[in-house]
């Protein structure tokens, strides 16, 4: 049997991230042969990821990286079973490691078919599986390319990405906080103008049928109703729906004996909380529609606004589980 030192340990164990152990008896296996060793502690991977194929890796780690000249990002999630693996010094260097690499392509299949340090990303996945004893794999990736593209990442558990469509001063800053938004609020689009007619109709429905319902409750307890709003997005909100509401508005002074030279001053008002209670789906859904969550007085498309000719190209969020 092949003498195997401490220092060969050593570099085993530097090279795969197994442990001591593992690497002592790996190269035992291969007679001292450090490329046999290493196929050794892949064999192993393999065996274990094939035992724990059915497991569900809903926690890890969410990394976000930008190139040099800020043209281009990737969001990724490397996710394993366990939290206490994915708060792991050594498991979230791997998962910037594979960053690194995802921002060169464009595409999942692409990066998985990588080379990382003389194996395919899969094949590092698979070998670190062993090292690990959890499943780990690649549970999101999300490339995003703009004139300008900037990245925040939140305790990673989420990486968010934005494009702007040029470098205005302090884009930095810009960039940051409505990366910052998406992470926080979960948009899924960048404005209601992007919603399908269907889908509205679809979710008014819904949503109406829901607030009855709960109306039904409140009702039977003796509680305030909710209010069951006309519409949901200001897709619907057409001249003629808004004209009527302003009617109502009128009328409604009208009744409350109002006299009708201050309707001009609480009109505004009157208008503006009814786009609001009827626009609840852009406020959740549309990045450019809600409040901005550092100044809620605003919106994130009036916030873009005071930096300039600067409009927002896109996002992307990847998030852990």
């Amino acid at each position: 049997m092949a003498k195997i030192t401490a220092a060969e340990v050593n570099k085993l164990r530097k090279a795969t991230g197994a442990g001591m152990m593992d690497c002592k008896n790996a190269l035992v296996e291969a007679e001292g042969d450090f490329d046999k060793a290493i196929e050794v502690l892949r064999k192993k991977g393999q065996k274990v990821a094939a035992k724990r194929a059915d497991r569900d890796s809903s926690e890890g780690a969410a990394i976000a990286k930008i190139n040099s000249d800020n043209t281009a990002g990737v969001a990724i999630v490397l996710g394993c079973e366990t939290d206490f693996v994915g708060k792991n010094e050594n498991f979230v260097s791997l998962a910037n490691e594979l960053a690194e690499i995802a921002l060169n392509h464009t595409s999942k299949e692409a990066f998985l078919a990588a080379d990382f340090g003389g194996m395919t990303v899969t094949d590092k996945l698979i070998e670190q599986t062993g090292v690990i004893g959890e499943k780990l794999e690649i549970t999101a990736f999300e490339k995003l390319e703009a004139p300008y593209v900037g990245s925040y990442v939140h305790i990673n558990k989420i990486a968010a990405l934005v494009g702007l469509s040029s470098k205005v001063d302090n884009a930095e800053v810009l960039v940051k906080d409505l990366a910052m938004q998406v992470a926080s609020m979960g948009a899924t689009t960048l404005s209601y103008k992007d919603f399908d007619a269907a889908f509205v109709a679809s979710e008014t429905e819904a949503r109406i049928a829901v607030i009855e319902k709960d109306n039904e409750e409140l009702g039977r307890l003796g509680k305030t109703l909710k209010n069951v709003p006309q519409y949901i997005s200001m897709a619907q909100l057409t001249d003629e729906v808004m004209a009527k509401a302003e009617e109502d508005a009128k009328a409604q002074l009208k009744a409350e004996g109002k006299p009708e030279q201050i309707w001009d001053k609480i009109l505004p008002g009157k208008m503006e909380r009814f786009i609001s209670d009827n626009t609840t789906l852009d406020q959740e859904q549309c990045l450019l529609d809600q409040n901005f969550i550092k100044d809620e007085k605003k919106s994130v498309a009036d916030y873009v606004a005071s930096y300039g000719d600067v409009s927002v190209t896109g996002f992307k969020r990847a998030t852990v589980g």
